[in-house]
């Protein structure tokens, strides 16, 4: 009888793999957070880390953002895609969080949601690595990967998060997006995923994978 597969032994596996995803952390700052998870959005994870190291010393607080001219701003975020729309996009939630928060960035979903240009993938990333908070950020590797597993048969990441949140233990929360993101992009690749070198081999279903390594 194959061995079922549970959160304890997700964590338990691929902590060994990635342990720098489970290590407690101090929080990131919540406001740079919020602007490079923005700037992520349908752009490749290594130039999101380009963008990122450009912006680390210029943007500290919404008022740094609202300084730069919007011109500037796209060429720093550029190439991420749709940077222009992106630039207008940062300029208007910096300036709704100065005006509507007194330039602090809001610890609650509910707030940070009612920002135009905050969706729940943002809200849920700025309150567990911004704060510390208990969320669950989904992606799309958190979507796929949950579904491969057969933990969760949802259609997109709101319903996947909505999904986890019922049968994960809280624990857990905090740590399972910066886990499944490693997993993903090294071994669980969206396309022929590694299977042969896998720590959850033997206890995965490969759901919706016809072809693997």
């Amino acid at each position: 009888m194959k061995e079922s597969l549970t959160f304890a032994k997700i964590f338990r596996k691929l902590r060994e793999y990635f342990p720098e995803t489970v290590e407690e952390k101090k929080s990131d700052d919540p406001f740079f957070t919020l602007c490079i998870t923005i700037i992520s959005q349908r752009t490749k994870d290594e130039v999101t880390d380009e963008v990122a190291n450009k912006l680390k010393e210029r943007i500290k607080k919404p008022e740094d953002l609202l300084s730069i001219p919007e011109e500037e701003l796209e060429k720093l975020i550029f190439p991420a895609g749709f940077y222009r729309n992106k630039a207008k996009i940062l300029k208007e939630i910096a300036r709704t969080i100065l005006n509507r928060y007194g330039g602090k960035v809001p610890q609650t979903l509910e707030e940070l949601l009612s920002i135009k240009g905050i969706g729940r993938k943002t809200a849920n990333l700025v309150l567990s690595q911004g704060y510390g908070k208990l969320a669950i950020c989904v992606d799309t590797h958190v979507h796929r990967i949950s579904n491969r597993l057969g933990l969760v048969m949802t259609k997109n990441p709101e319903e996947t998060e909505f999904a986890l949140r019922k049968i994960m233990p809280k624990k857990y929360w905090k740590y399972y997006n910066g886990l499944m993101v490693s997993f993903g992009k090294t071994i669980c690749k969206p396309v022929s995923p590694f299977c042969s070198r896998c720590p959850l081999r033997y206890l995965c279903p490969r759901v919706g994978v016809k072809r693997w390594r």
